[in-house]
């Protein structure tokens, strides 16, 4: 499974990984700011994509919207499952309207069903 996430605080490998995710099961990209993100997103080809809402330079859900309108226009293909994770639930909830799959509290973002499990 490949995992790209834009996130400029926190380390999400560390997170998923402490909530027991197998990281020998992902391939896994941070991005710590959102420059060049469609490239990114087109070149990295994720299965799923983790989309901080506040970052910079581009907030998530600018990020997220770019996605919808260059997969509209056939310029990439859509990640499987897009997830919003912000500590603001109002932010969550934005991209949630924008078409996210899901939206998390970002220290939450191992509770979800997505991820393959440590045994």
């Amino acid at each position: 499974m490949r995992v790209l996430a834009f996130e400029d605080s926190y380390d999400i490998e560390a997170l998923l990984t402490s909530g027991g995710v197998d990281f020998e099961a992902l391939q896994f990209e941070q991005r710590w700011n959102t420059e060049d993100s469609l490239q990114v997103i087109a070149d990295f080809k994720p299965d799923v994509l983790l989309l901080d809402h506040f970052i910079p330079p581009l907030e998530g859900l600018e990020v997220l919207n770019m996605v919808n309108v260059a997969v509209e226009g056939g310029h990439i293909e859509r990640p499987d499952t897009i997830v919003g994770m912000s500590s603001a639930s109002f932010a969550n909830r934005r991209m949630e309207k924008s078409g996210a799959d899901h939206a998390v509290i970002k220290f939450d973002l191992a509770s979800l069903d997505l991820w393959p499990r440590l045994e």
